[in-house]
């Protein structure tokens, strides 16, 4: 009777930390779209503003260059 229930203890023991990893893995996943997603509108700015940026940066480095 003892030994009955301490198996089905562990059983439900391990059902609830199964779905709890499905759970963070879930999460896990969830995240990672969000970088992608992060990353390919970084991408993209950059394809359309990066001789701007470019450009911005430069008079940045020779402001720094001409103060030193």
């Amino acid at each position: 009777m003892l030994l009955a229930r301490l198996i089905t203890n562990v059983r439900v023991y391990f059902a609830r930390d199964a779905q709890e990893d499905d759970e963070d893995g879930q999460g896990l996943a969830e995240y990672a779209l969000i970088l992608a997603l992060i990353a390919i509108v970084a991408i993209v700015a950059l394809l359309f503003m990066g001789s701007q940026i470019s450009n911005k940066l430069s008079v940045i480095g020779n402001a720094i260059d001409s103060v030193t």
